[in-house]
């Protein structure tokens, strides 16, 4: 809930106060208020703004913290409070001029249409005007300066040329041939940096930004021009056009093997995206041993330390949105216009929730008395394990790490094999925030991957999220070694309707539970009970709204509806279709692929909705994770209740009525684990979310889970003399 900021007043002087130094005091105190009052990340960013100024004017060793919170009009306690330290603060100015050349880069590489002009566009990026600026360039020159002495700061250096080379690699391979493109990479880059650094040290200012742009250009041209020229891309070839593998990533680095691999694709096109190695015993014992490392430092941290380099992991998370809401569009075929504003933003918000519970983990105190008393103290379980599914790859990431990394645990995550793209995109976050090295691993493969992980005795907890049959194996596997366990599994979760309901409510309600990410949700509601009295009402207004629905390209911001996430799994969801026309289910809308177009390349298939249906039927009783709308009627509370329980799943079920007594005592006897009145779907961070019976065990999300990845120890303080019968 937000919270509204309350307006800062001036104070009213005392009579004999009312002086110009007593005004100008008061005066003070009040800006002082309002900073002290101002929202957290505009605090921040005057603190940046003012160590850049100070780093301008009087150099790294004379800004300190009290310099730096003076020029910034706030006490150094505040500093303090924000960055830790001196070392904080300008890793996160260093972090923050990175950011400002990323996005700079990134705008002019969008506007680039060919190799040779993405190529220029870092250059432009990087020796623009405002890089050449005298401000910028004395802080630039203060932080390589310090970074051959400060572990954080060299961080950061390796991930900014990390980032520049990668780019020119990409883009080089389409002008060279692939012999010559890590030297040149490195070349060029050598050349942008010795441009700056020239023009920065030279007080005549021997070279600005166009200049060196131009020498820059010509040094480009010179080196293609001489080396090998590229294979074509089209017609005949002899050498592979397999892409370049993405290795695990363990440790903090990506740790390449050239083994065994399996590629992934678009399932809007078919498009193979990636080429992906499979972790095997190797590298699951690497990543075991890079953990048992790591967490001993990061658990080492106080809570509140843990927490600013989680925040660190949400601004980085948030800043690059655009770009890893496309990338997992791609991955999973969901539409552009959920994914830029849910599965990314809703990863950084859990983040950002468990980085603020971090400083407050606490056990309790204990009073035995005069001569006795005790604590407990809640602590991490040490190495855990994620296990992801497709459809939300990296929201599950980012549910399952930040309470584990939150309570000082490590965790190796093993996506699901359809969508393995976005969780190394967040083990690089993790790493580029400031997360010791081997507290957040990435492993890919199938199931024998994954059973590496469920059967190791080394790890202390698997999390999974996936099909009843896959938790049933999880926790057979981890009774071997008596592992904690958090299910979430499936379910085909009952929404009910009431006479008395808001009707577009209801239909808005019904949707989202159905159709969103193309029904691939495993809390969706695809059991609608509506009171027979409105049913041909409530129908009317569904088909008609579905009717207008837009299923299309997942790039395009006007699509609603996007891919399913495989052909296989196209194939699954048809085959449903047809057994509840089989069954005698009615059909209202919907009930086949769509192939009009590019989309025939795909695996799309309409929203769906079928009248008449009863328990019998397959497509009532069976998890469909598609498109596929079950509507049954009923006419007495008792009677709802009673057939919205029968099933073995419990994950999950909601209400329409305006009648709030009834909705909270039928949700109270509902056998489900997350439950809504007069909406559908919608799950805030701050409330724990997981099912009952075969749906699961355990919670996610508030701060339920911190209990999952925590574990308590007693301890009993004696205060006086020990009796003993010896």
């Amino acid at each position: 809930m937000r919270r509204g900021k309350a307006q800062a007043q001036r104070p009213h002087p005392r009579f004999d106060e009312v002086d110009d130094q007593a005004d100008q005091a008061g005066q003070a105190r009040v800006d002082d208020e309002a900073r002290r009052r101002a929202p957290e990340d505009v605090r921040r960013r005057q603190l940046i703004d003012a160590t850049i100024d100070s780093l301008a004017e009087i150099g790294f060793n004379a800004s300190t913290l009290a310099q730096i919170a003076r020029r910034a009009g706030v006490s150094p306690g505040l500093v303090a409070h924000y960055f830790g330290d001196k070392d904080g603060l300008l890793e996160a100015t260093l972090r923050h001029l990175s950011l400002r050349l990323y996005r700079a880069t990134a705008q002019r590489l969008s506007e680039a249409r060919t190799p040779r002009t993405r190529v220029q566009a870092l250059i432009d990026a990087n020796l623009a005007p405002e890089e050449f600026d005298q401000r910028t360039s004395s802080v630039w020159l203060a932080f390589w300066g310090q970074v051959l002495h400060s572990e954080r700061l060299r961080r950061v250096q390796r991930i900014y040329q990390a980032r520049m080379l990668a780019n020119l690699r990409h883009d080089l391979r389409g002008l060279v041939a692939e012999a010559d493109v890590r030297r040149i990479a490195i070349t060029i880059a050598a050349v942008i940096d010795g441009l700056w650094l020239r023009s920065s040290l030279s007080a005549a200012g021997e070279t600005d930004s166009v200049s060196a742009r131009q020498v820059a250009s010509l040094f480009v041209d010179a080196q293609i021009a001489a080396a090998a020229p590229a294979l074509p891309t089209n017609g005949p070839s002899t050498m592979s056009t397999r892409p370049t593998p993405h290795a695990n990533h363990i440790g903090g680095h990506y740790r390449p093997h050239g083994g065994a691999t399996f590629t992934t694709s678009n399932p809007a096109t078919g498009e193979v995206l990636a080429e992906i190695e499979i972790a095997g015993e190797a590298e699951v014992e690497a990543a075991v041993a890079a953990a048992r490392k790591g967490q001993k430092v990061w658990a080492g941290m106080t809570g509140a330390e843990r927490g600013r380099v989680l925040k660190r992991a949400v601004d980085l998370l948030r800043a690059r949105n655009d770009e890893l809401a496309r990338l997992e569009t791609l991955d999973t075929g969901k539409p552009i216009q959920e994914t830029s504003v849910v599965d990314v933003l809703s990863g950084a918000e859990c983040l950002e929730y468990y980085a603020g519970l971090a400083a407050g983990l606490s056990g309790e105190h204990v009073d035995l008395g005069p001569s006795a008393f005790g604590y407990t103290r809640r602590e991490p379980l040490g190495i855990v394990a994620g296990i992801g599914a497709w459809n939300y790859p990296l929201q599950i990431a980012c549910w399952k790490s930040a309470p584990a990394l939150a309570c000082g645990n490590a965790m190796i995550f093993k996506p699901a094999e359809l969508t393995p793209l976005t969780a190394l995109k967040l083990a690089e976050i993790y790493a580029e925030a400031g997360v010791p090295e081997g507290v957040f691993s990435v492993v890919q493969g199938f199931a024998d991957t994954g059973r590496l992980l469920t059967r190791h005795p080394g790890i202390a907890k698997v999390s999974l999220t996936g099909e009843v049959g896959t938790g049933k194996k999880v926790m057979a596997d981890a009774a071997g070694s008596l592992k904690y366990v958090t299910l979430e599994l499936g379910g085909k979760s009952p929404l009910i309707v009431f006479d008395d309901a808001d009707l577009d409510d209801a239909v808005s309600g019904a949707m989202l539970a159905n159709f969103y990410s193309a029904g691939e949700v495993c809390s969706n509601g695809t059991r609608v009970f509506v009171h027979e009295s409105v049913r041909a009402a409530f129908l009317d207004k569904l088909v008609a709204r579905i009717g207008k629905m837009v299923v299309g390209d997942p790039l395009d911001p006007a699509t609603q509806v996007g891919a399913l996430i495989s052909p296989d799994h196209m194939e699954k969801v048809l085959g449903y279709i047809a057994k509840g026309k089989a069954e005698g289910a009615k059909l209202l809308v919907g009930g086949a692929r769509v192939t009009e177009g590019a989309l025939g390349k795909g695996c799309f298939v309409a929203p769906t909705v079928f009248d008449g249906c009863t328990e019998a039927m397959s497509i009532v009783r069976e998890e469909i994770f598609g498109p596929v709308m079950a509507v049954l009627s009923f006419t007495d509370e008792d009677e709802v209740i009673a057939r919205a329980n029968d099933t073995d799943f419990g994950l999950a079920a909601g209400v329409f009525t305006r009648d709030l007594a009834r909705g909270h005592r039928v949700i109270a006897q509902i056998q489900a684990g997350t439950c809504w009145i007069n909406h559908y779907n919608i799950t805030p961070i701050e409330l724990p979310f997981g099912g009952a019976k075969q749906s699961g065990l355990g919670r996610e999300n508030g701060k339920a889970a911190i209990e999952h990845y925590t574990q308590l120890k007693s301890v009993y303080v004696n205060l006086g003399r020990v009796e003993a019968p010896y």
